[in-house]
Parts: C-alpha cells; structure tokens; sequence
C-alpha cells in the first residue's frame, strides 16, 4: 500500500441529514456537534440534521454545517483508528477542515472562522458561476479571454467584464466564474467549442477577482488567529503545492477566496507522491468521484455515516496488514 491522502469536501456536499448516523452512534461525534454549536452561538447540528433544504443552501449555513458533518466524521474516523494520512487537501470551503485534521487550526478556531467566511461571501457581490464539461482548460480559459476582450471592448467596466476558470475540478470538468453577462458570454463560447454548460444555483461569484474586497476583509480575520505548523503535508487550493510551515499556509489561505480551487492539480501532485489511497471524510463522494476522473488505478474510500466509516477502518486495516 502507497501513501494515504484524506480529502474534505466543500460548497455543494451538504444533504439534510448529514451526521445524524454517527451523532447517534458515537459520542465523539455527539460531543463535536455540541462544541460547534456552543462556539457558533447557534445550532449548527440542528440545520445538519433537519434542515430545512432550502436553509442548508444559503451560503451562510451551507458552510459551517458542512464544516461540522465533516469534523465529526474525522473525529470518528479517528476514534476507531484509521490510518494517519500523509497528506490532507479540502476543496474550497474543505480546507479548513483539513487545517484541524492537520493540527494547523482547532474546531473552535476553524468555526469561528468558517462563520465569518460564510457571512463574507453571502454578503459578495452579485455574480454568476458556470460548470462546463468537455472542454480543456485551455481552450476554456481563451474562451473567457474572449469574452472579457470583448465586453471590454462595448464598454463594460472592469468588473463587469470579470470571467475565469475558477475551479479546475479534474481535466475536463470545470467551472467557470464572475460577471453574470461574461459569464454569459465566455459560456456560449464554450458551447461553440463542443462543451456541455450548467448554470450553477449561487449568488456569488466565487474564487473570481471580484472576491477582492471579501478577500481582504476575510484575511485580516484570518491573520488574527495563530496558526500552527502542520502535522502531515497540506496541499492547498491556491497553488496545488504542500506546506508545513504556519506562515506559508496562512498567506496561501488568506488568497484563497478570490482564486481558483485547483483540485485536478492537487490530486495528480498527490498521485506523483505516491499517494495511491483517496479517503474522503464528510458528506458526499464528490471527491473521490472527481479522483476516480483523474485516476481510474487508485483506492477510494468515504466517511460519511456509521456504516461507511466502518467499512473503510475494516478495509484499510486489510491493506494494511
């Protein structure tokens, strides 16, 4: 057996429900949800657990209660002791659970800051985001070339004229983000180009320049908080690179906001360290689906209820016999 990578999911994996099986089987699930509700000042496990749905997708509760499923489950998966991984990534919003896997930040600490980064970016200017399939990133980033060239070009401002690839998911499942009418625009160049475009449900502009403002408020919190150096390698959404080192982690985090989430090269720089073990911990399997994408050869596992919990430490246990 390779090296082992834990992944945590972000925006998008959250599910009414979530939690709720290991919350009744495991009392350090029990005593996470307390913790997080007791530091946010609401309940946090309350909208995990019963919703409703159209509560858990605003931005404001989507975030921290995806945050509090996918601590519990590392709890969990901790208390029945699953390996240590070598490496931890988070998508997005994922990475900070990744911090607390990786010691870098404590639930209280990532909480606190998960709250203030929701309220931030429910709070971002209009904007619009697009998934497209089928095309290469290449191709789709001289599509949103385009498209910002020519709304500049009929006298768009700046800002209105804002589109790029802000997520690179795998090869060719991406997303692209900014003004509503570039993204529009670099959209149905993406259709010309024979790829398949989904408007995504959100209200922001997400990891687009036009974060800038909530980035900066946002790093000013994140500078006030005392990171620490990290236990294992934690590959950030900013450069798809590992670090340790307190100081750089925090400078890559305070820029993550208003830049791309590069996961497709946060998993293949995984992959060439040899890491050929993928366990997401958290709601959902968008993860490891997205893994499967980039490399049909490698082992994948979830954390996201009591039975799958109990199935991955029973697996891994095997391999690693």
């Amino acid at each position: 057996m390779g090296k082992i990578a834990c992944l945590f999911p972000g925006q998008g994996s959250q599910s009414v429900g979530m939690g709720l099986d290991l919350s009744n089987q495991f009392e350090e699930a029990r005593q996470l949800f307390h913790k997080v509700d007791e530091v946010s000042g609401r309940s946090l496990s309350k909208l995990c657990f019963d919703g409703p749905e159209d509560e858990l997708k605003r931005t404001i509760n989507t975030q921290p209660t995806i945050l509090s499923a996918s601590l519990a489950a590392w709890k969990c998966y901790q208390s029945l002791g699953g390996p240590k991984p070598d490496f931890v990534a988070g998508h997005s919003l994922g990475e900070f659970t990744a911090l607390v896997a990786a010691d870098v930040l404590t639930v209280d600490e990532a909480v606190t800051l998960v709250e203030k980064r929701a309220r931030f970016m429910e709070e971002c200017p209009k904007g619009a985001m697009s998934a497209v399939l089928g095309v290469a990133a290449d191709v789709l980033e001289k599509c949103c070339h385009e498209a910002h060239s020519e709304l500049k070009s009929e006298g768009a401002k700046d800002t209105e004229a804002v589109v790029i690839v802000a997520n690179f998911n795998t090869r060719d499942q991406l997303v692209i983000s900014g003004n509503p009418d570039a993204v529009a625009k670099a959209g149905e160049k993406a259709k010309a180009a024979g790829g398949k475009v989904i408007p995504l449900p959100v209200g922001g502009a997400f990891h687009s320049p036009l974060m800038a403002a909530a980035s900066i408020d946002f790093a000013s919190e994140i500078n006030a908080v005392q990171f620490k150096n990290a236990s294992c390698d934690v590959v950030q959404n900013f450069d798809a690179q590992p670090s340790k080192d307190a100081a750089a982690i925090k400078e890559k985090l305070s820029r993550q906001m208003e830049s791309a989430v590069r996961w497709c090269p946060t998993v293949e720089y995984m992959l060439s360290q040899g890491v050929d073990t993928f366990i997401e911990i958290g709601p959902g399997k968008v993860l490891v689906g997205t893994v499967k994408k980039i490399d049909r050869s490698a082992k994948l596992f979830n954390v996201s209820d009591a039975a799958s919990l109990n199935k991955t430490i029973e697996e891994l246990k095997h391999a690693l016999v």
